[in-house]
């Protein structure tokens, strides 16, 4: 981790233990509510659900608890939580990793879509293809053209099976007709180490885990995964421009509950996420993760997840990746 990231990291702990200091609940609460990140720690959504937990629980009146339970591609904290009881304050922060599952996992012990209620949807990142410096490219196509010179003899580093991470990349890798051999790792900053190191060659990592490094003469960030340039990235060009059209990927981010959620707990938590999508401290912490922030109603995250699924689906069969 570089010394960036631990002061970015640092900075966000500060500030939600100034606020918890400074304010105090306004009632002593009952209950705690669980935010399952099913990552482990440091990764992209670990660091977005500890950016605002604090000021979560405070809009909430009772504490809020972030735990890691990784394991097996984000599927193992997200099983755990389809099975919470509805009354039990637990959520999973989901991204895109969790309609990848759907398709992507010959066996799941739970459905992605009809075990979980929408709750609150937060925003959308975009990812970026990040190479170790040794690999002799400077475009997309420049990399996909020594990939097809070296079939096997490259690596790509992932957070996981079944992660965004691994999705992203495979889906690339197949579209792009390489072959790469998969490094799955636990989080996104383990994943990037190993590009730094050199031990694997390749990554697509969502943009709060490759900022840090824009400058960084030990890698080059040669495209984004969106379809147009990032205003994070502004003179990183798409992958589609630049050597693989058609290609996308981005990944949203929220919270899900327990399909038996009641409904009075869904839209208390819904109005609590969209007003802090307001506060401009929680905004800048967002900008800074390089999150697109969106205020929806349940409903209407609701639709997002039902289209999100299918095209999930469509990003595995063309990546040709399955687990069993």
């Amino acid at each position: 981790m570089t010394a960036d990231r631990r002061r970015f990291i640092g900075a966000t702990f500060a500030l939600g233990a100034t606020a918890a200091a400074g304010r105090a609940f306004a009632q002593a609460p009952s209950q705690v509510t669980h935010v399952v990140v099913p990552f482990a720690a440091g990764g992209v959504q670990d660091i977005l659900a500890r950016s605002f937990s604090t000021e979560l629980g405070l809009a909430l009146g009772q504490p809020v608890l972030v735990e890691n339970r990784a394991g097996a591609g984000g599927t193992v904290g997200t099983s755990y939580v389809a099975k919470a009881a509805g009354n039990s304050n637990t959520m999973v922060l989901a991204a895109a990793s969790h309609n990848i599952a759907g398709t992507l996992y010959t066996k799941l012990n739970y459905d992605p879509q009809k075990d979980f209620v929408p709750i609150a949807h937060i925003g959308t990142a975009d990812y970026v293809l990040m190479i170790h410096a040794d690999v002799p490219a400077k475009t997309v196509a420049e990399y996909i053209r020594y990939a097809k010179a070296n079939p096997g003899k490259l690596n790509y580093a992932t957070s996981g099976v079944g992660s965004a991470t691994h999705l992203a990349m495979a889906y690339f890798n197949g579209k792009a007709g390489i072959d790469v051999v998969h490094i799955p790792l636990k989080a996104t900053g383990e994943a990037i180490n190993e590009v730094l190191s050199g031990r694997a060659q390749s990554i697509i990592a969502a943009s709060i885990g490759a900022l840090a490094f824009t400058n960084d003469s030990r890698v080059r960030l040669i495209g984004v995964t969106s379809t147009q340039r990032s205003k994070y990235l502004p003179s990183v060009p798409t992958i589609a421009e630049s050597g693989l059209p058609g290609y996308q990927f981005d990944s949203w981010f929220g919270l899900l509950g327990p399909v038996a959620t009641p409904a009075a707990q869904v839209a208390r938590v819904n109005a609590a996420v969209n007003k802090l999508l307001e506060d401009p401290v929680i905004l800048e912490r967002l900008d800074k993760q390089g999150i697109r922030p969106q205020a929806m109603s349940s409903a209407d995250f609701g639709k997002l997840l039902a289209v999100d699924y299918v095209r999930m689906a469509e990003v595995v069969k063309a990546s040709g990746a399955k687990v069993e």
